[in-house]
């Protein structure tokens, strides 16, 4: 019996020691030479990149609907806003270049994103904590608290708002990232509510003819003081990256997600029942729909699964921006965009039930939104 019980106490060690080893994420994995992916990180078979749904080799990149956000500004307003509604409805992506965020700014967060994830794990690991409310979380995979495989993924979640109240504990290394990261969160965040303004005239609730209505005021004053949360993502290189993902299909929750990125392709979007690859622009921001929007339309824009492929050769750095309402406001269908034809389909909402529902369940798919639909 002896020999049985320490081969079990042997391999149960090993298990908590490879568990605590993949807890400190794949950069660290890849600071020490692995070589092969591990097993916590190796999908089944129906799950991976190229038999989750067929890759459409004939268009293998997508050239997303582009909003020249200059445009907005100008006399031909209404036909953007038209490209937009087209982008909402049919993509829940598009691209917006000529947002006037200067491009240092740009450059200068995804320096310092990398440069982040260059720290010594020991300095990196400071900032990991299980706590989704955390106004800084240092973390792996997709949701580690749950998954039970892990992405290729590493990230650094940063709430921005009320930004007095979490600045100071965000990282003070590296020693210019507080500095560069405000400044980033903060021209992100008037882009993102200038857009809303442009989607709620999309969707007839306010506009040339029609001045704003209280509902519409009030929303955009909710914008403004409402939740930003910014994911830094490090994908690093993969040994094997056919049996694994950086993210898996998932929708985002908030209004919207805009998102920046390096050079190094790796989204991907479903389009048309296919995986085509998101082809980034210089300068450009990818926008999706979120959950959030879905709802507050009533359906009729609607978010987007998308997931993130990883490189065998180059490391792939992304800063998404997810904006929505306050923490503790609830979302629901507009009453406007209600009526006979078109009846209430989503329950109201809130940051609280999609915190409860990913403590509990798997945040995979869209299943968080599908839990939110009445019909």
């Amino acid at each position: 019996m002896f020999p049985a019980i320490m081969a079990i106490t042997t391999d149960e060690t090993k298990a908590n020691d490879d568990d605590q080893v993949h807890q400190k994420g794949v950069k660290n994995l890849c600071e020490n030479g692995v070589t092969k992916v591990p097993k916590k990180y190796i999908l089944p078979e129906f799950d991976r990149a190229d038999e989750v749904l067929q890759v459409d080799l004939t268009m293998p990149n997508l050239k997303l609907p582009v909003i020249d956000f200059s445009e907005l500004q100008g006399p031909n307003r209404s036909e953007v806003l038209k490209s937009l509604t087209s982008a909402c409805e049919k993509y829940g992506f598009f691209q917006v270049v000529n947002h006037g965020i200067p491009n240092n700014v740009i450059s200068s967060m995804i320096d310092v994103s990398a440069r982040f994830f260059e720290l010594p794990i020991e300095v990196r690991s400071k900032y990991m904590s299980s706590d989704l409310t955390a106004p800084v979380r240092y973390g792996t995979s997709f949701n580690q608290n749950k998954d039970r495989v892990f992405c290729w993924r590493d990230f650094l979640k940063l709430v921005c708002h009320p930004s007095q109240d979490v600045l100071v504990h965000w990282p003070s290394y590296p020693t210019d990232m507080r500095r560069l990261a405000v400044t980033y969160a903060k021209e992100i965040k008037n882009l993102f509510v200038m857009l809303m303004e442009a989607i709620l005239e999309s969707l007839g609730l306010w506009g040339a003819t029609m001045n704003m209505t209280e509902e519409v005021e009030k929303l955009i004053k909710q914008f403004q003081d409402g939740s930003q949360q910014m994911v830094v993502n490090c994908y690093p290189p993969c040994p094997e990256p056919h049996l694994t993902l950086g993210m898996p299909p998932h929708s985002d929750y908030g209004f919207l997600t805009l998102l920046l990125q390096d050079d190094v392709e790796g989204l991907q979007i479903q389009y048309k029942e296919k995986w085509v690859a998101v082809q980034p622009l210089a300068s450009s921001f990818v926008v999706n729909v979120g959950d959030h929007l879905e709802i507050f339309s009533n359906g009729k824009y609607r978010s987007v699964l998308h997931r993130v492929l990883v490189n065998p050769a180059k490391s792939r750095i992304s800063v998404a921006s997810l904006h929505s309402l306050p923490f503790n406001s609830m979302v629901s269908p507009s009453p406007s965009l209600i009526n006979k034809a078109n009846p209430r389909r989503y329950k109201d909402t809130d940051f609280a039930c999609f915190l409860e529902y990913i403590s509990s369940f798997e945040p995979k798919r869209k299943n968080f939104l599908e839990s939110r639909k009445l019909l």
